[in-house]
């Protein structure tokens, strides 16, 4: 193996121009791959990131709607109102080997919440369940969401965002001053028991409270904002559909609507929405791969092209290897490791600057947002790759390094050595 790359290295150092030139087309293949994936990666996090990924994917959201048929002697367009009761549906056993947690919450908005000289307007109180944390993947950065114990007492606890508590700590980040400390919402005190992590992006005011106590507050009706609830055992859209399809059902027979009417109660799948965000990022992807891999295409062909040359300018060489005994084999080694040696060195070149160029695009134009509809969003968000793509790139260098090399190794092993010391 040594004497087969040193005659490799003394080959490439008789042409170290035209090897080089070769090497950076096959470089700024495996580049602009990594860097279109790497982008394409950052898109779709920006946009997960910025559209609502703050849930679980395996949950869904029931909320009423309007009757679009006339059915069991009410007119169509009368209003349905999800309550409370409405979560025994879901605790039927129709649904009980596969829904898991249930909620509900009632929100009230237009109030001012104040901490000593600060305060902030229009901010909106939301009863809930301690289940809502996991559903909706609320993220605490000091302190506890609500308990059951909230619930049971209805104890007017409060949890605040994180944009709250900075301002209430002029710009700190020392949340934990906070907990036990008291705010006012409207004329009603609360006690922070907890922080959580607000999107700054939708302008976030929601404070959350126990269900319990928001209902005994102000002595509301039944009417919630809706029903949420997770589940498991669904793999495909089509499964999927089939359960929405059960749960209206349900849901318009408790409220008297028809059972084939979709407009009656609204239905919000977010476990659909995941399985088609996850198609369309694999088509994304795909076609990132696929323009990447044009691009190392022609970056192949040069090296192809550049053995072709290697093998007529050596074929004298050949001829005498033969002549002398080597085996076909032997030259075919000899040519596809040349191959797979320059696609790999300059490969991994391009594949290396490629990351840093992902992780200088992090920094950069990763750092900024854009305001789309009124709304700030990033641009990119983490546009690096994974191991898998380093791996895949891999895989692609040493399958290309091969194909460049196996047509022009196959032509210098078949030479026949009269023909090859003939030739000048």
């Amino acid at each position: 193996m040594r004497d087969l790359l040193q005659e490799i290295w003394e080959s490439l150092r008789r042409n170290k121009v035209r090897t080089c030139l070769t090497g950076l087309a096959v470089a700024w293949g495996i580049f602009m791959l990594i860097v279109l994936v790497g982008a394409g990666n950052g898109l779709l996090n920006a946009f997960l990131s910025d559209t609502g990924n703050g849930f679980a994917s395996n949950t869904m959201l029931v909320g009423g709607g309007r009757t679009s048929k006339p059915y069991d002697g009410f007119k169509q367009g009368r209003r349905i109102s999800i309550k409370d009761k409405d979560m025994d549906i879901l605790r039927d056993p129709q649904f009980s080997d596969k829904v898991d947690l249930i909620s509900t919450s009632l929100s009230k908005s237009g109030y001012t919440m104040t901490y000593g000289r600060r305060y902030f307007t229009n901010v909106m109180l939301t009863g809930t369940y301690p289940s809502d944390a996991e559903m909706n993947r609320v993220k605490m950065l000091a302190g506890r969401f609500i308990n059951q114990k909230d619930i049971t007492d209805k104890r007017k606890v409060i949890i605040i965002t994180h944009l709250h508590a900075k301002n209430f700590l002029t710009g700190g980040t020392d949340y934990e001053r906070l907990l036990g400390q008291s705010v006012k919402v409207g004329n009603l005190s609360f006690t922070i028991i907890g922080v959580r992590h607000g999107e700054e992006n939708t302008d976030d005011r929601e404070l959350y409270v126990p269900y319990s106590t928001i209902k005994s507050i102000f002595g509301l009706s039944d009417d919630v904002d809706g029903v949420t609830f997770s589940f498991h055992g669904l793999t495909t859209e089509a499964e999927s559909d089939a359960f929405e399809k059960e749960v209206r059902t349900a849901f318009n027979a408790a409220h008297r609507a028809a059972p084939d009417d979709n407009s009656a109660v609204w239905i919000w799948n977010r476990f659909s929405q995941y399985l088609q965000t996850e198609k369309a990022k694999s088509l994304l992807i795909t076609a990132l791969w696929i323009i990447g891999l044009f691009t190392l295409i022609s970056g192949v062909v040069g090296v192809s092209n550049i053995m072709l040359i290697t093998v007529k300018e050596r074929t004298h060489e050949f001829g005498i290897r033969k002549a002398l005994g080597a085996r076909p084999g032997s030259i075919l080694k000899l040519i596809v490791t040349e191959s797979v040696l320059i696609t790999a060195f300059f490969g991994y070149i391009g594949m290396l600057l490629g990351m840093i160029a992902c992780e200088i695009l992090d920094a950069t134009v990763g750092q900024s947002k854009v305001v789309i509809f009124g709304e700030s969003m990033k641009m990119l968000d983490n546009p690096t790759v994974g191991l898998g793509t380093a791996i895949g790139a891999t895989v692609v260098l040493i399958v290309a390094g091969t194909l460049a090399g196996i047509f022009p190794a196959r032509q210098a092993a078949s030479v026949k050595p009269i023909e090859a010391l003939r030739a000048d």
